[in-house]
């Protein structure tokens, strides 16, 4: 069947954007080929390769074009036909080994398989298959899966280079005239056994034109031009001050000093730094002019491509704040820009800002945020590696640029902070601005606020304001709404509001998963009881945990199609990974990258959308790390926002951004409790949601399953109230994610499952996607009075509003 008009330029969009994402981590000699040739083609990705991760992140796009299939396509010859048929041999075996495994162990312990199953990652096999494919060009594509529900390992195979694949790489890059690792993956991985390769690029998850971004890439019709949104480095060489993994309590006793923040400030040097990045041209990048408008700090650059092809390069500030009662990063990210496509000889002028008051450290015994006396030193350049001291600005007298309040207590430890930190230092004759102390306003948070009740909501009963309250549920659906299809308008979609109320003009707002896309059903059919997928709606990693029987009924009852009966599909565009967008820099692409998914909701009938993820990429062991943007809260705050403003300038469309807040772990996800300090929450794990919601408006936000220093984040009133709508200015619909309350908690958990009753107290609108128990769990709490009529009322009008809103657009 041919592919839509939409499918199309939609899928030509991603193939022009994902040099965009992908990056040369080393380049030496070789590359771009001349033309099409013989290649010997190895690896895990080569014939396997991953568009993306693996739980809602998944996207079920009609196609998607492998690493083989893309070379053989642009008239290569693939010389290792039989190496990857043995392969694939080897891995079918090794999985088939690993889900029985996982099976035994889940009896054992009393587990649930599937649960046990879901988002676990395979480690790479070992194995012994001939290098012998002819010609003088080799590529060895390796690829790294992981995913909702499971953390990756420090082991071989995962975050380790296997015994196999260092073997395999080293030994082509002595066998082959030309040589390049491709790095197929959604996280980091332990590159210190092979960086004597002379190519290494890192192409990323890029959706469904992984494939083809390759071949661009390797003929020279496209030109990297990424930077790494996180750290990358040798295992051993990661702090191991906070804790991960722990199944209970998860103390983040590193504080501050996450990624690039802890590497700059014990002066340890990565394998490549955060912001780091190579294509096949240079650039040089000259600092022009600072100037101090107000609170505004604007800084010019001039980039100049020095090489031979045309390419485009990322400007970064990085500021050095002076340490005084609170100790401070060595240096954090301020601002960047991406330049337009220049060619070799051509300059450009970008301009960057920022505001004073972002650079300011939270004070948790005055709860303000402060900036300190002191010097405060503009870095300019293009990685947090390679930047020249541009500035100073100069503050004579403490200033505190919000008046806030403590709002999560005390985590029982002290955070860490470098006994020897790295010091910044300007050299003499650098420019100085004076910062005015008039210059710098307080702003006072008015905590506390009355939120109205819309009129339409007033006459409704008790009953109808708790089914309001929760998702559209159906009693029969059992996992099918655990895994996202709890939809009974559209086919595959993750879920939707009560609908039981539209004869009172409360229309429903229907929504589907993401990130990297529209997660829908491919295929279905309609009838006069509603919308019916064709095949699965759940992802093969989970249905390999299921029992036999249970896969043999679904498989019969989920592909059954009457004769004459009416089938229709909605294909829908598979994106980049959010680390891959990160990694573009790029505002405009990721905005584009919203609109694409704004015009397929469209297309398809969706309205709230539940992405963009942007939680910080804490620890490289999270599985859903490749959901997320970065390590640094201001990328990922201003990617949010872009793919934001893409998809909600389409009417009737938003989005629904998450997972709110400190979602870093897996391991035990529902009920995990993480421990961190007020100021670690407010500067790195709270900040990007934060200048999301200033930049981009977003009309809905999703709560996470953990806890926050003993506190379920969707019962945390503090965090959705103050800091979320008072603080923030956030005034759209919050939710939480999905199945909180229903029991998916692990036996051996210490904390409780949350409570629908006390999830609307703390003025979260919506739990999802639904059941009679969360109906009957508010309509207790009305009754015992932990959760006053007002209340529900006030979250009713909020969800109201929006579906009102979107219906109108």
């Amino acid at each position: 069947m041919e592919m839509n008009t939409y499918e199309k330029e939609h899928s030509a969009l991603m193939r022009r954007a994902g040099a965009e994402c992908a990056l040369f981590l080393k380049r030496g000699s070789g590359f771009p080929l001349d033309a099409p040739c013989e290649v010997a083609l190895y690896g895990s990705g080569a014939r396997n390769t991953l568009k993306g991760g693996t739980g809602s992140g998944d996207v079920n796009s009609r196609c998607f074009v492998t690493v083989e299939q893309a070379l053989q396509g642009a008239g290569f010859t693939v010389t290792t036909k039989d190496w990857l048929t043995a392969y694939e041999e080897e891995r079918g075996a090794a999985r088939r080994k690993f889900i029985k495994q996982i099976k035994t162990e889940a009896r054992k312990n009393h587990r649930n398989a599937i649960m046990e199953g879901m988002g676990a990652v395979m480690p790479e096999p070992e194995y012994d298959i001939p290098l012998n494919g002819s010609g003088h060009t080799a590529i060895y594509v390796l690829s790294r899966i992981s995913g909702e529900g499971s953390d990756r390992s420090p082991v071989p195979g995962d975050i380790l280079l296997s015994r196999t694949e260092v073997r395999d790489i080293l030994a082509l890059q002595n066998q082959y005239q030309k040589f390049m690792l491709v790095l197929n993956v959604g996280g980091v991985v332990d590159l210190s056994p092979v960086l004597n390769v002379e190519n290494i690029l890192l192409l990323s998850q890029l959706g469904v034109e992984t494939g083809n971004v390759l071949a661009d890439i390797l003929l020279g019709k496209a030109n990297p031009s990424g930077k790494l949104s996180a750290t990358w480095s040798a295992w051993r060489d990661y702090p191991t001050i906070g804790a991960f993994g722990c199944f209970d309590d998860t103390p983040y006793t590193e504080g501050v000093y996450v990624g690039y923040r802890y590497f700059d400030s014990v002066g340890k040097k990565p394998l490549f730094p955060f912001g780091f990045g190579l294509s096949y041209t240079e650039f040089t990048v000259r600092p022009g002019t600072v100037t101090l408008d107000g609170e505004t700090v604007t800084v010019t650059a001039a980039v100049t491509n020095t090489g031979s092809r045309a390419g485009r390069e990322v400007v970064q500030i990085y500021v050095s704040s002076p340490a005084g009662k609170l100790d401070k990063p060595y240096q954090a990210l301020a601002a960047f820009a991406k330049t337009r496509t220049l060619e070799p000889g051509e300059t450009e002028e970008v301009t960057m800002n920022f505001k004073l008051r972002e650079l300011a450290s939270y004070d948790e015994d005055m709860s303000a945020w402060v900036l300190e006396r002191g010097d405060y030193i503009l870095r300019v350049g293009s990685s947090s590696a390679d930047t020249v001291p541009t500035a100073i600005l100069r503050l004579e007298n403490d200033a505190v640029t919000v008046q806030a309040r403590s709002c999560f207590g005390k985590t029982g430890f002290t955070d860490w902070k470098p006994e020897c930190p790295a010091v910044a230092e300007a050299p003499d004759g650098l420019y100085v601005l004076q910062i005015p102390a008039g210059d710098i306003v307080t702003q006072t948070v008015a905590y506390d606020v009355t939120r109205p009740i819309d009129p339409a909501i007033d006459d409704l009963t008790d009953n109808e304001l708790a089914y309001m309250s929760v998702g559209a549920f159906d009693p029969k659906a059992g996992v099918l709404s655990v895994i996202g299809n709890a939809s009974q308008s559209v086919a595959g979609a993750a879920g939707e509001t009560c609908g039981m109320l539209k004869d009172k003009g409360i229309p429903v707002i229907v929504m589907a998963d993401g990130p990297a896309g529209l997660r829908l059903s491919r295929d279905y059919t309609v009838d006069a009881k509603g919308v019916h997928p064709i095949g699965q709606t759940m992802p093969d990693g989970i249905i390999d945990f299921m029992p036999a029987p249970v896969r043999w009924f679904m498989n019969r009852s989920g592909s059954r199609v009457k004769p004459g009966t009416d089938v229709r599909r909605q294909y829908c565009t598979a994106m980049p990974i959010g680390t891959a967008l990160a990694q573009s820099w790029d505002l405009e692409l990721a905005e584009q990258c919203g609109d694409i998914v704004g015009d397929e909701m469209e297309r398809f009938g969706v309205r709230l959308w539940l992405a963009p993820a942007l939680n910080i990429q804490r620890d490289i062991r999270c599985g859903r790390n490749f959901e997320y943007y970065s390590e640094d809260p201001l990328l990922s705050g201003k990617l949010a926002a872009a793919v934001t403003r893409g998809v909600q300038k389409h009417p009737g469309r938003a989005v629904t951004i998450k997972h709110f807040a400190a979602n870093n772990q897996e391991t035990n996800r529902y009920s995990n409790n993480s421990q961190v300090s007020e100021r670690a929450l407010r500067e790195i794990y709270l900040r990007g949601f934060g200048v999301c919601v200033t930049e981009g408006q977003p009309k809905a936000l999703m709560t996470s399953y953990n806890l926050i220093n003993g506190v379920h984040t969707s019962e945390h009133r503090e965090l959705i109230e103050d800091i979320l709508r008072c603080e923030f200015g956030f005034d759209g619909v919050v939710m939480t994610d999905w199945i909180v309350s229903i029991g998916m908690q692990s036996k051996e958990a210490v904390h409780p499952a949350p409570n629908a009753g006390r999830i609307a107290a703390a003025g979260n609108d919506l739990t999802m996607p639904g059941c009679n128990d969360d109906y009957r769990a508010i309509m207790k709490a009305l009754a015992d009075g932990t959760l006053t009529r007002e209340q529900l009322a006030i979250n009713v009008s909020r969800i109201y509003r929006l579906a009102k809103a979107l219906a109108e657009d």
